[in-house]
């Protein structure tokens, strides 16, 4: 996450704050100047971290934080509190049109990822029911018209492509005629990007605006541009007055300051950040929850919600059944691990856990290659050594690793992932329940 280097110095300031028992004045401006150098450090705006500093100095500083029973915790609620306000405060969607076609203009400069996150939106849309067409605005960049048909069939979405030698102005016409007569209810427009913001640049958007209306304006930002992204936005906004920004590349290790600074500086908020390469990696955007994230605090929330849009309803109540039970397999194990890879990278899975360490996590990855000795290993197996996998003595894992064509050393790895994976799992499960506190919305696995 681009976050990562920040969060693990925030994390441990904010640690020593519980370790205090009683806070002075003092404390506090000690630890709030290690916050200021950390968000500099960061790469975030200088005005937004003196308001970011300023404000929590006021609420901070009082007798009755200082002489609560838990001025620690009281201090990191109001740091958490400040980090939602500086990064939006709202969850925002896409504003759906109720009475027409919903139009949204695709916006950003070239190399943003703006064409994939098209893509990206044109199927969140589409797994909501919605009949989208993508339009390819864009017929400067080489292989662009392309790029976007190769994206339309990997989605099931149809593309509108003009005519040879048609400008960008009567393609994005003929596509809204075109959507009209053929019942589509969401159209994407791929607007041309370019190396830096130009003057024609931004008059062929302006243009392309008048004619298409859009409910949406959305800026698609490299999250790892770093304090450029501010300068881009601001040009963009000024310009087309935007609805809000998608950040892609938020899974980089960029120091992703400018992400914290943008929503506060111009004043729309993040609607979409994008967390990997695969279609599906498109999050909406929940200001509290990634400020959670950033304090350490975990993104359960999330977690349920990926969990429960990957995982079988059916299956999970079996699996959930087995866990109470003890009666967890190899089979299962091996069918929970192929479910996780739907889930994303295991690292940005387990971020998500209260208190999980990205320092520790950071290289922790669920390869391809190992699947498939795991899926080997567990073949190799006898019936009664995948339901109780205690049965397996030094003997028996000779003979799994020569079926298997691994090692002796890979099968006692296995063995041993199993027994956390089996943990991991029951505990995962409890964090549901308890986080739902009703029938139905347990953590699916």
């Amino acid at each position: 996450m681009i976050f990562e280097s920040l969060s693990n110095k925030l994390q441990e300031t904010l640690s020593k704050l519980t370790k205090k028992g009683k806070l002075t004045e003092k404390d506090i401006n000690i630890i709030l100047r290690e916050i200021k150098l950390s968000l500099l450090e960061a790469d975030v705006n200088f005005k937004v971290v003196k308001n970011f500093i300023k404000n929590i100095k006021e609420k901070a500083i009082g007798k009755e934080i200082l002489e609560s029973l838990t001025p620690g915790q009281q201090v990191i609620k109001i740091v958490n509190d400040e980090m939602v306000n500086l990064l939006g405060e709202k969850t925002e969607d896409i504003k759906i049109n109720q009475n027409n076609i919903t139009t949204v203009m695709m916006c950003g400069l070239q190399g943003a990822g703006k064409t994939t996150t098209t893509a990206k939106i044109g199927k969140r849309y589409k797994d909501k029911n919605k009949n989208p067409l993508f339009v390819a605005c864009d017929i400067y960049r080489p292989a662009a018209v392309k790029q976007l048909q190769v994206l339309g069939k990997k989605t099931d979405i149809d593309v509108f492509v003009g005519e040879e030698g048609e400008s960008p102005l009567k393609i994005a016409r003929n596509a809204l005629k075109y959507g009209k007569k053929n019942g589509k209810d969401m159209l994407l427009f791929d607007t041309a990007g370019r190396l830096h913001i130009d003057e024609k640049m931004m008059g062929e958007l302006e243009d392309i605006k008048a004619i298409v209306e859009p409910d949406e304006i959305l800026l698609v930002l490299d999250s790892m541009t770093g304090q450029e992204a501010v300068n881009i936005a601001k040009e963009f906004d000024k310009s087309l007055d935007i609805s809000g920004i998608i950040l892609s590349k938020i899974d980089g290790d960029a120091r992703g300051g400018a992400a914290l600074s943008i929503s506060s500086i111009i004043g729309k908020p993040i609607k979409f950040v994008t967390t990997g390469e695969k279609l599906e990696d498109i999050e909406i955007f929940h200001p509290d929850r990634m400020a959670s994230r950033i304090l350490g605090k975990g993104d359960v929330l999330s977690l349920i919600e990926k969990a429960q849009s990957s995982f079988d309803e059916k299956k999970a109540m079996e699996l959930e059944k087995k866990l109470m039970k003890n009666q967890f397999t190899f089979d299962d194990f091996l069918e929970q691990m192929e479910q996780m890879q739907n889930l994303g990278p295991i690292d940005q899975i387990l971020e998500m856990m209260p208190g999980a360490n990205s320092k520790k996590l950071k290289n922790i990855k669920i390869d391809e290659k190992e699947i498939i000795h795991v899926k080997a290993i567990i073949q190799s197996m006898t019936k009664e050594e995948r339901v109780k996998p205690e049965v397996i003595n030094g003997s028996r894992r000779k003979r799994i690793a020569a079926g298997s064509g691994t090692s002796i050393q890979k099968v006692n790895r296995l063995l041993k992932q199993y027994k956390e994976m089996k943990k991991m799992m029951k505990n995962m499960n409890k964090m549901g329940n308890m986080m739902s506190g009703k029938k139905g919305l347990k953590l699916p696995f």
